[in-house]
Protein backbone atom coordinates (compact mmCIF):
# COMPACT_ATOMS: atom_id res chain seq x y z
CA UNK A 1 0.00 0.00 0.00
CA UNK A 2 1.43 3.62 -0.83
CA UNK A 3 2.97 5.30 2.34
CA UNK A 4 0.99 8.88 3.39
CA UNK A 5 3.61 11.38 3.25
CA UNK A 6 6.12 11.37 6.02
CA UNK A 7 4.48 14.47 8.00
CA UNK A 8 1.65 13.12 8.72
CA UNK A 9 3.24 10.95 11.61
CA UNK A 10 4.74 13.57 12.71
CA UNK A 11 3.05 16.74 15.35
CA UNK A 12 3.04 19.47 12.80
CA UNK A 13 2.29 22.48 15.70
CA UNK A 14 4.89 24.53 16.66
CA UNK A 15 7.69 22.34 19.10
CA UNK A 16 7.56 25.31 21.85
CA UNK A 17 8.40 24.62 25.54
CA UNK A 18 5.05 24.21 26.99
CA UNK A 19 4.82 26.77 30.16
CA UNK A 20 5.34 25.10 33.24
CA UNK A 21 2.54 23.94 35.17
CA UNK A 22 2.78 25.49 38.24
CA UNK A 23 3.27 29.17 36.26
CA UNK A 24 0.30 28.31 34.40
CA UNK A 25 -1.56 27.27 37.35
CA UNK A 26 -1.05 30.91 39.00
CA UNK A 27 -1.86 32.78 36.10
CA UNK A 28 -5.40 30.84 36.21
CA UNK A 29 -6.13 31.45 39.44
CA UNK A 30 -5.41 35.29 38.60
CA UNK A 31 -7.50 35.05 36.00
CA UNK A 32 -10.16 34.11 37.51
CA UNK A 33 -10.16 36.39 40.38
CA UNK A 34 -10.61 38.97 37.11
CA UNK A 35 -6.45 39.47 36.64
CA UNK A 36 -7.03 40.54 32.68
CA UNK A 37 -2.86 40.94 32.36
CA UNK A 38 -2.59 37.06 33.38
CA UNK A 39 -5.75 35.69 31.33
CA UNK A 40 -3.45 37.79 28.26
CA UNK A 41 -0.29 35.55 29.02
CA UNK A 42 -2.66 32.47 29.09
CA UNK A 43 -3.72 33.58 25.21
CA UNK A 44 -0.36 34.45 24.26
CA UNK A 45 0.80 30.91 25.23
CA UNK A 46 -2.26 29.06 23.42
CA UNK A 47 -3.18 31.09 20.55
CA UNK A 48 -0.88 29.84 17.74
CA UNK A 49 -1.84 26.35 18.47
CA UNK A 50 -5.51 26.89 18.82
CA UNK A 51 -5.37 29.10 14.96
CA UNK A 52 -3.59 26.34 13.16
CA UNK A 53 -5.99 24.01 15.18
CA UNK A 54 -9.31 26.07 13.69
CA UNK A 55 -7.28 26.42 10.05
CA UNK A 56 -6.75 22.60 9.76
CA UNK A 57 -10.41 22.60 10.92
CA UNK A 58 -12.14 24.81 8.91
CA UNK A 59 -9.50 25.53 5.78
CA UNK A 60 -10.05 28.82 5.94
CA UNK A 61 -7.82 31.49 7.32
CA UNK A 62 -10.61 34.34 7.98
CA UNK A 63 -13.22 31.91 9.69
CA UNK A 64 -9.86 30.45 11.82
CA UNK A 65 -9.00 33.70 12.97
CA UNK A 66 -12.88 34.50 14.12
CA UNK A 67 -13.81 31.43 15.80
CA UNK A 68 -9.79 31.27 17.52
CA UNK A 69 -11.18 35.01 18.88
CA UNK A 70 -14.58 33.83 19.94
CA UNK A 71 -12.76 30.54 21.59
CA UNK A 72 -10.82 32.82 24.01
CA UNK A 73 -13.93 35.15 24.34
CA UNK A 74 -16.09 32.03 25.57
CA UNK A 75 -12.84 31.13 28.06
CA UNK A 76 -12.72 34.00 29.21
CA UNK A 77 -16.73 34.02 30.19
CA UNK A 78 -16.20 30.16 31.18
CA UNK A 79 -12.97 30.69 33.36
CA UNK A 80 -14.49 30.54 36.72
CA UNK A 81 -15.97 26.97 35.91
CA UNK A 82 -12.63 26.35 35.43
CA UNK A 83 -11.00 23.34 37.36
CA UNK A 84 -7.58 22.24 37.07
CA UNK A 85 -8.12 19.00 37.33
CA UNK A 86 -7.73 18.93 33.37
CA UNK A 87 -5.36 20.68 30.98
CA UNK A 88 -5.84 24.12 30.15
CA UNK A 89 -5.20 23.59 26.52
CA UNK A 90 -7.34 20.56 26.28
CA UNK A 91 -10.78 22.75 27.43
CA UNK A 92 -9.28 25.43 25.02
CA UNK A 93 -9.91 22.22 22.56
CA UNK A 94 -13.19 21.22 23.43
CA UNK A 95 -14.19 24.79 23.32
CA UNK A 96 -12.49 25.78 19.60
CA UNK A 97 -14.04 22.35 18.45
CA UNK A 98 -17.34 22.80 19.12
CA UNK A 99 -17.09 26.21 17.38
CA UNK A 100 -15.48 24.77 14.64
CA UNK A 101 -18.26 22.73 14.42
CA UNK A 102 -20.65 24.94 14.20
CA UNK A 103 -19.02 27.40 12.00
CA UNK A 104 -18.23 24.78 9.52
CA UNK A 105 -22.27 24.10 9.18
CA UNK A 106 -23.06 27.68 8.86
CA UNK A 107 -20.68 29.04 6.67
CA UNK A 108 -22.01 31.04 3.68
CA UNK A 109 -20.06 30.03 0.32
CA UNK A 110 -17.64 32.80 1.10
CA UNK A 111 -15.55 30.13 2.94
CA UNK A 112 -14.71 28.53 -1.23
CA UNK A 113 -12.82 32.11 -1.94
CA UNK A 114 -10.52 32.10 1.48
CA UNK A 115 -10.00 28.41 1.34
CA UNK A 116 -6.24 28.18 1.66
CA UNK A 117 -3.65 24.92 1.55
CA UNK A 118 -2.19 22.85 4.15
CA UNK A 119 1.34 23.88 3.26
CA UNK A 120 0.33 27.55 3.66
CA UNK A 121 -1.40 26.92 7.52
CA UNK A 122 1.41 25.07 8.47
CA UNK A 123 4.41 27.15 6.52
CA UNK A 124 6.92 24.04 6.83
CA UNK A 125 10.00 25.35 4.81
CA UNK A 126 11.13 23.39 1.96
CA UNK A 127 14.37 21.76 2.40
CA UNK A 128 16.88 24.42 0.51
CA UNK A 129 18.59 21.09 -1.31
CA UNK A 130 15.08 19.64 -2.45
CA UNK A 131 14.80 20.01 -6.44
CA UNK A 132 11.78 22.17 -7.80
CA UNK A 133 10.47 18.78 -9.29
CA UNK A 134 10.73 17.61 -5.37
CA UNK A 135 9.07 20.51 -4.56
CA UNK A 136 6.37 20.65 -6.14
CA UNK A 137 5.84 16.93 -5.85
CA UNK A 138 6.21 17.66 -1.71
CA UNK A 139 3.10 20.57 -2.20
CA UNK A 140 1.50 18.00 -4.36
CA UNK A 141 0.78 15.40 -1.75
CA UNK A 142 0.20 17.94 0.80
CA UNK A 143 -2.75 19.24 -1.08
CA UNK A 144 -4.10 15.29 -1.47
CA UNK A 145 -3.43 15.00 2.06
CA UNK A 146 -5.71 17.79 2.57
CA UNK A 147 -8.44 17.18 0.98
CA UNK A 148 -8.16 13.14 2.11
CA UNK A 149 -8.73 14.79 5.49
CA UNK A 150 -11.62 17.00 4.63
CA UNK A 151 -13.51 13.87 3.05
CA UNK A 152 -12.81 11.66 6.50
CA UNK A 153 -16.49 11.38 8.51
CA UNK A 154 -16.01 14.56 11.28
CA UNK A 155 -15.57 11.72 14.69
CA UNK A 156 -12.80 10.19 12.75
CA UNK A 157 -11.21 13.38 11.89
CA UNK A 158 -10.86 15.36 14.81
CA UNK A 159 -9.19 12.36 16.34
CA UNK A 160 -7.00 12.04 13.60
CA UNK A 161 -5.99 15.88 13.74
CA UNK A 162 -5.49 16.11 17.41
CA UNK A 163 -3.70 13.22 18.30
CA UNK A 164 -1.53 13.41 14.67
CA UNK A 165 -0.85 16.87 13.85
CA UNK A 166 -1.91 18.89 17.05
CA UNK A 167 0.25 16.33 19.19
CA UNK A 168 -2.39 15.63 21.61
CA UNK A 169 -2.04 12.24 24.12
CA UNK A 170 -4.86 10.22 23.59
CA UNK A 171 -5.90 10.94 27.06
CA UNK A 172 -6.37 14.14 26.19
CA UNK A 173 -7.60 13.26 23.02
CA UNK A 174 -10.22 11.87 25.02
CA UNK A 175 -11.57 14.34 27.49
CA UNK A 176 -11.40 17.11 24.34
CA UNK A 177 -13.78 14.27 22.26
CA UNK A 178 -15.84 13.24 25.41
CA UNK A 179 -15.07 9.68 24.75
CA UNK A 180 -12.86 7.08 25.86
CA UNK A 181 -8.95 6.48 25.32
CA UNK A 182 -9.92 3.05 23.55
CA UNK A 183 -12.79 5.06 21.45
CA UNK A 184 -9.93 7.42 20.54
CA UNK A 185 -7.98 4.52 19.43
CA UNK A 186 -10.67 3.42 17.26
CA UNK A 187 -11.36 6.19 15.58
CA UNK A 188 -7.72 7.00 14.90
CA UNK A 189 -7.33 3.58 13.51
CA UNK A 190 -10.13 3.58 11.29
CA UNK A 191 -9.09 7.50 9.99
CA UNK A 192 -5.91 6.07 8.64
CA UNK A 193 -7.16 3.16 7.07
CA UNK A 194 -9.88 5.23 5.71
CA UNK A 195 -6.93 8.17 4.48
CA UNK A 196 -4.34 5.42 3.44
CA UNK A 197 -7.23 3.42 1.05
CA UNK A 198 -8.35 6.51 -0.54
CA UNK A 199 -5.06 7.64 -1.10
CA UNK A 200 -4.43 4.35 -3.02
CA UNK A 201 -7.78 4.68 -4.94
CA UNK A 202 -6.55 8.46 -6.02
CA UNK A 203 -2.69 7.71 -7.31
Amino acid sequence: MTALPANLDLPLTDTETVPHDNAERQKIRAAQGGDMAAFEWLVRQHEERLFGFCCRWLRCVEDAREVCQDAFVRAWQALPEFENRAKFSTWLYQIALNLCRDRAKTRSSRQQEHTIALEEIEKTPLCPQNTPVENAELQSELKKLELGLSLLPEKLRAALILTTMEGLSQEECALVLNCSVRGVEGRVYRARQMLMAWWDENK
